[in-house]
């Protein structure tokens, strides 16, 4: 993969060793319609650009083709997918399921295992409006938990089938987790932009068998 360029937050400039900020009395919840909800804690990863520097240079980063309308397109950002055991690619991703899985451990009742990434390389890149709901998130209620790296963009979501969206900027060691019923009740996406903005990692947690 050629070289990508990101823009450095220059309030996350340190040279001590990733790490995270609590999350007991920092998240805060946003309750949704239909027994949703999502929380959020801005920069919750300290030194996150160190962070991407690792995840841009050691990630195995693949291009896919998916069909649509019986065209086969390009996947509008790169992938990779971390199954339960395969090593993460920088310790402060380990630290960072360990803690979510401890303090949503009574909400959730089970652990984070996977973790899914995705590169969005510039404002090209994208996601269009769903829900993940390949697996048991399609029938029960769950938590997919993204840790952001690089430059902020927008995630939006809105009610399934349409509706008011809100928005939250995620980039430099932000986190967003969405919990309840979010995946069937509520679609989220990442729109394109036309500007300038530099590279962006997502690394979704997920419990086993939520896709």
């Amino acid at each position: 993969m050629s070289q990508v360029a990101y823009q450095p937050s220059m309030l996350d400039v340190t040279d001590a060793p990733p790490s995270l900020g609590p999350l007991s009395g920092q998240l805060r919840r946003h309750p949704l319609s239909h027994g949703a909800w999502v929380d959020h804690l801005p920069g919750w990863v300290h030194g996150s650009d160190q962070v991407l520097d690792v995840l841009l240079r050691d990630v195995p980063w693949r291009a896919e083709r998916r069909t649509m309308y019986d065209t086969e397109v390009d996947v509008p950002r790169l992938l990779c997918w971390y199954g339960t055991g395969r090593p993460l690619p920088h310790p402060v991703l380990l630290t960072a399921r360990e803690a979510l899985t401890q303090h949503y451990a009574d909400e959730l009742g089970e652990p984070f295992v996977t973790a899914g990434m995705c590169l969005y390389r510039d404002g090209r890149d994208s996601v269009t409006w769903h829900g993940d709901t390949q697996g048991r998130s399609a029938h029960i209620d769950t938590m997919v938990a993204i840790v952001s790296f690089g430059s902020p963009r927008q995630l939006l979501l809105r009610p399934r089938g349409g509706g008011t969206s809100l928005r939250f900027p995620l980039g430099h060691g932000d986190l967003v987790v969405m919990g309840g019923s979010c995946q069937r009740t509520w679609e989220h996406a990442i729109p394109k932009t036309t500007r300038p903005v530099g590279s962006r990692v997502s690394v979704q947690f997920r419990p086993t068998g939520v896709a």
